[in-house]
C-alpha cells in the first residue's frame, strides 16, 4: 500500500533543457566548412541563414542588374514627372513645385487640374480594357501572388502616374519607380531562371531600390524592402536589399541629384519640451493613422470604376484645384507641404487646415480611380499635423521650433502608417539629412504611434490598398483578427 501523501509540494517549474545543436543548413554552403573548436555552428545566430532563396553567383549578378535598371527607370520616371510639372506650371528642376503652383494663377491651377482628370482617366481606362487580367500590383504579387508583374500594364500605369502627379494630383510619386523596380525584378529573374523563391526576394529588392532611387534613401530603400515587402530583417534579406538600394541610387544619380529631398532643413536640438510632447502626440497620431488607413482602405475597394472615372475625375480634379487657390500646398504628392513644415514655415490655422485636407484630397483622388502612392501625402500629413499640435503644445511648455515638432510628427504617421517604424525613423533622417538629435522623441512617437495603430487595426497603407479577393481564394472560416 502507499505510504500517507506527504506535504504537497506545489506547482513543479519544468526544467530548462538546452537546445540541441542548430541544424540550419546555408545555400550555398561556407568556404570553411569545419566549425569552430567550440563545436557551435554559425547557423546558431537567427538572423543570418534564411531557408528560402539561396544567395548563390547567379542570384547575385541579377540584384546588380535590377539595380542598374531600377536606377534607369526612376531617371525616366522622373524625367516624365519634372517636364509635366514645367509644362503645367513652369516649374524648373532644382526649385520648389509649391512656388511654382503658386505663382499659378487661380484659372491655371483649376484647367490644368481638370486635364489631369480628363487625361488620366482616359488613359486609365483604355489601359485597364487593353490589358485585362495582367497584374501590376507589386504588394499583392509577393504577400499573394507569384511575384510576376506584366510589364505593359505596369509601364502604361506608372507613366500615367507620374503624368497626373506632375499636373497636381494628391497622391505619391513612388508607386511608379516601386512598381517598376519590382518589374525589373520579375524580368531578370526570367532572364537568369531564377528559383521562384529567389525570384520573390529579387522582386522585392528591386521594389524598396525604387523608392531609394528617386527620393535618394538607399538606407530607407534597404530597409523598406525587408521590413515592409519582406517582412524580416535576417541577413540574407538585409545584403541583395542593401546592395540593390545603393546600385540603383548610384546610376540614378546620372540624373537625379545627390543631395537631400528636402534641403536646407535646420539642425534642431533636443529640448525635454519636445520628449514630453511626443508621448500624447504618438498616441493621438496612431489613432488618426489608422483611421485614415480604414479611410484609404474602404474608398479603394469601392473606388469607382469604368468609363464613370472619367466624368468623376474631371469633377474631382476641378473641385481640387479649386480648393488649391486657397492652398496650393495641397498640389502634388505633398512635398512642399513636408518641406515648409520642416523648415516650420505656417501658423497654427495653416498646419491644421493642411493636415486635416490633403487626406482627403488623397483619397478623392483614388475614389474617382486613379493609381499612385501613399507614403509622401501621409508623410506630409503628418508633418503639418505635428506642427499644428507642437504649436498648440508651446502654448503650455514654450521652447522648440514648430520645425521639430513637425519632424517628429512626419516620422509618426509615416511610421505607422507602413507598419514599419524602423524604416519610416530611417526615411525622415535621410530624406532630410537632419533629425539625429531628435532621435530620442522621434523614437517615442513613432513607437507609440505605430503599437496604437497596431492594436487598433493593424492594417498599412499598402495592405489597406490591396483588391479583394475572388471566391474561390477566400478562407472558409475566418482569421482570427476577424473573428
Amino acid at each position: 500500500m502507499p505510504g500517507p501523501a506527504g506535504p504537497d509540494p506545489g506547482p513543479q517549474r519544468p526544467q530548462r533543457t538546452p537546445p540541441p545543436p542548430s541544424q540550419r543548413q546555408r545555400t550555398p554552403p561556407p568556404l570553411f566548412r569545419r566549425r569552430l573548436p567550440s563545436g557551435r555552428g554559425a547557423m546558431e545566430q537567427p538572423n543570418v541563414t534564411h531557408d528560402l532563396a539561396p544567395l548563390t553567383a547567379r542570384f547575385w549578378a541579377a540584384v546588380v542588374l535590377v539595380g542598374v535598371a531600377t536606377g534607369l527607370l526612376g531617371d525616366g520616371l522622373m524625367a516624365i514627372l519634372f517636364t509635366t510639372e514645367h509644362l503645367a506650371f513652369g516649374f524648373h528642376q532644382g526649385g520648389s513645385f509649391l512656388a511654382a503652383v503658386s505663382r499659378a494663377s487661380a484659372l491655371r491651377r483649376v484647367v490644368v487640374l481638370a486635364l489631369a482628370g480628363l487625361l488620366g482617366s482616359v488613359a486609365w481606362f483604355v489601359l485597364r480594357r487593353l490589358t485585362a487580367g495582367q497584374h501590376a500590383e507589386i504588394d499583392h504579387a509577393l504577400w499573394r501572388g507569384d511575384a510576376r508583374l506584366s510589364v505593359p500594364r505596369s509601364l502604361g500605369t506608372s507613366v500615367i502616374s507620374e503624368v497626373v502627379v506632375g499636373m497636381g494630383a494628391s497622391i505619391g510619386r513612388e508607386a511608379a519607380p516601386k512598381l517598376m523596380g519590382g518589374v525589373a525584378g520579375s524580368v531578370v529573374a526570367d532572364w537568369f531562371r531564377l528559383t521562384p523563391e529567389q525570384r520573390w526576394l529579387l522582386v522585392a529588392c528591386g521594389g524598396g531600390a525604387g523608392l531609394a532611387c528617386v527620393y535618394n534613401v538607399p538606407l530607407g530603400g534597404a530597409l523598406f524592402t525587408a521590413e515592409v515587402l519582406v517582412g524580416t530583417l535576417s541577413l540574407p534579406v538585409a545584403l541583395p536589399a542593401l546592395a540593390c538600394s545603393w546600385v540603383a541610387t548610384v546610376t540614378a544619380w546620372l540624373y537625379l541629384p545627390r543631395h537631400a529631398t528636402y534641403t536646407n532643413v535646420p539642425t534642431y536640438h533636443f529640448a525635454f519640451t519636445l520628449l514630453a510632447f511626443s508621448l500624447p502626440a504618438g498616441v493621438l497620431i496612431g489613432v488618426l493613422a489608422a483611421l485614415l488607413i480604414r479611410l484609404v482602405g474602404i474608398v479603394s475597394h469601392h473606388r469607382l470604376q469604368g468609363w464613370r472615372t472619367i466624368p468623376a475625375s474631371v469633377l474631382g480634379f476641378a473641385a481640387l484645384g479649386a480648393l488649391g487657390i486657397a492652398y496650393p500646398q495641397l498640389f502634388g504628392n505633398g512635398k512642399g507641404m513636408a518641406h515648409e513644415a520642416f523648415l516650420g514655415v505656417g501658423t497654427l490655422g495653416l498646419f491644421a487646415a493642411l493636415a486635416a485636407l490633403k487626406p482627403l484630397a488623397t483619397t478623392m483622388t483614388l475614389g474617382v480611380g486613379a493609381s499612385g502612392g501613399l507614403f509622401t501625402p501621409f508623410m506630409s500629413t503628418g508633418a503639418a499635423l505635428g506642427g499644428f499640435l507642437g504649436l498648440a503644445w508651446s502654448h503650455l511648455w514654450p521652447g522648440a521650433p514648430a520645425g521639430a515638432y513637425a519632424t517628429i510628427g512626419a516620422a509618426a504617421m509615416i511610421g505607422a502608417a507602413m507598419q514599419a517604424p524602423l524604416a519610416g525613423l530611417v526615411l525622415i533622417l535621410e530624406l532630410t539629412h537632419n533629425g539625429f538629435e531628435l532621435m530620442v522623441p522621434v523614437i517615442a512617437a513613432t513607437v507609440l504611434a505605430t503599437a496604437v495603430a497596431r492594436q487598433l487595426d493593424g492594417y498599412s497603407i499598402y495592405s489597406a490598398r490591396l483588391p479583394a479577393l475572388p471566391p474561390s481564394a477566400t478562407p472558409s472560416t475566418p482569421e482570427p483578427e476577424a473573428a
